[in-house]
C-alpha cells in the first residue's frame, strides 16, 4: 500500500507537540495553551496524547488489514512482544535516575504514556483481526457508555454516590489509589490510569475506522470523513453537558471531541498532501519514522537534565535555561517557550539525521 503521507505528517506533529508541552524551561511560566487543562477542559497540550493513539489505530488497519481473520501465532507473537517492549520501556523510563543505583523501585509509577500505548495497541489489534466493523462498533459504544454509567451513577464500595470531580470518590482514582498506591502520579489520580485506558481503547478503534476508509473508499472518502468528524465533534460537545471533557478521567465526551478533531486535521492535510500533492513537512515526517525512539529519548534526557546537578542549588536544566534564555527585557514564559522550542529543533534533527541514513528502530 502506498504511504499516506498526511498520516506519517500527523504522528510526527504529534510527537513534537509532545516534546514541546514536556519540556518548558519553567513549568511556573508556562502559556495556559500549552498546559494540560486543570480538570474538565481543553487545552492544546490535551489533544496531544489522543491524536497520537488515533494514528496508532490508523496504522494498525494499514498493518493488519490483509491479516484479518487469517493471522496465525506469528502475527500475535509480534504484537504481544511489541506491547511488552512499549511497556517495560515507559515502565524503565518512570524508574530512571541518571547517577547510582541507576533505578528507583520503592515508590516507581507504574502507569504511564508508553505503557497506555502498549496495552491499548496491543488490545485493539486483536479486536480489529478477529471482529468486523460493526462488532468493533458495538464494543466502541458499550464501552463509552459503560464507562459513563460507572463513573457517574453506579455507588463506591463505602456506599457513596460518586463524584466527577478530584477526590476519593472519584471511581478511577478509587481503582487507581486501592490497586497502585504509592505507584501513580498524584495521591489521588493518575492520567494514565486503569480504568481510563477503557475509553483510551475507543480514541484508537476510531482511528481503526478512519484507517479503514482511507484504505477502502477511493472516492468521496473526504467527505465521509469530514461528516464524521462534525458528528463526533458535536456528539462529544453535547454529551460533555452530563459527562464533561475531561482528559485526566479520559472522559467519553472527550474521546468524541478530540477524535474527531483529528479525524478533521487528518482530512485537511489528506487532501494537501496526498490528493493536491503539496510536499510540506518533511521534518515532521522524519519525526514520525522514529515516534517512539524520540520520544523515549526526549522524555530521558528531561529527566535527567532535571536530576542531574551542577551543585547543590542548580540542575543542569535550570543552568542551561536561566543561563541562555533568560534575559530581563523577556518575558519568563516566552523564554520558557523559546527553551521548549530549542528543544524540539534538537529532536527534528535528530530525527532528520537518522532518516537520512536509513536509521529505523522499531520497537
Amino acid at each position: 500500500m502506498k504511504r499516506v503521507q498526511s498520516v506519517d505528517f500527523l504522528r510526527g506533529f504529534t510527537v513534537v507537540l509532545m516534546i514541546l508541552v514536556n519540556t518548558p524551561g519553567d513549568w511556573n511560566h508556562v502559556y495556559s495553551l500549552l498546559l494540560h487543562a486543570g480538570w474538565n477542559g481543553l487545552t492544546l497540550a490535551d489533544f496531544v496524547f489522543p491524536f497520537f493513539l488515533f494514528v496508532v489505530g490508523i496504522s494498525i488497519s494499514f498493518v493488519y488489514n490483509s491479516k484479518k481473520g487469517e493471522a496465525n501465532s506469528l502475527v500475535y507473537k509480534k504484537i504481544f512482544i511489541r506491547s511488552f517492549k512499549l511497556i517495560i520501556l515507559g515502565i524503565f523510563l518512570n524508574a530512571f535516575l541518571p547517577y547510582f543505583p541507576f533505578i528507583k523501585t520503592e515508590s516507581i509509577r507504574i502507569p504511564g504514556v508508553l505503557q497506555r500505548i502498549g496495552i491499548v495497541f496491543c488490545i485493539v489489534s486483536v479486536l480489529y483481526l478477529n471482529f468486523n466493523k460493526k462488532i468493533l462498533l458495538y464494543v466502541s459504544l458499550f464501552l463509552l457508555l459503560g464507562y459513563w454509567i460507572w463513573l457517574a451513577y453506579i455507588p463506591l464500595p463505602n456506599g457513596n454516590l460518586p463524584i466527577l470531580d478530584r477526590g476519593t470518590d472519584n471511581w478511577a482514582n478509587y481503582v487507581d489509589y486501592l490497586l497502585l498506591k504509592g505507584h501513580i502520579w498524584q495521591p489521588d489520580y493518575d492520567p494514565e490510569g486503569i480504568l481510563s485506558t477503557l475509553p483510551s481503547i475507543v480514541t484508537t478503534l476510531i482511528g481503526v475506522f478512519v484507517g479503514e476508509i482511507l484504505i477502502n473508499k477511493q472516492k468521496q472518502k473526504l467527505f465521509l470523513l469530514t461528516t464524521i468528524a462534525i458528528c463526533l465533534i458535536v456528539t462529544g460537545y453535547m454529551w460533555s453537558m452530563f459527562f464533561p471533557i475531561n482528559k485526566a478521567l479520559w472522559s467519553s465526551s472527550f474521546v468524541l471531541v478530540t477524535s474527531g478533531y483529528a479525524t478533521l486535521f487528518l482530512v485537511i492535510f489528506h487532501y494537501l498532501m496526498d490528493d493536491k500533492g503539496y510536499s510540506f513537512g518533511n521534518l515532521f515526517k522524519y519525526v514520525g519514522a522514529n515516534a517512539i525512539v524520540i520520544y523515549f529519548t526526549s522524555m530521558m534526557f528531561a529527566k535527567s537534565f532535571y536530576l542531574i546537578q551542577i551543585d547543590t542549588e542548580v540542575s543542569v536544566h535550570q543552568f542551561l535555561f536561566e543561563t541562555f534564555f533568560v534575559y530581563k527585557d523577556i518575558a519568563m514564559a516566552l523564554s520558557s517557550l523559546f527553551y521548549a522550542l530549542v528543544v524540539v529543533g534538537f529532536y527534528m534533527v535528530l530525527a532528520c539525521f537518522l532518516y537520512k541514513r536509513k536509521i529505523f528502530v522499531k520497537v
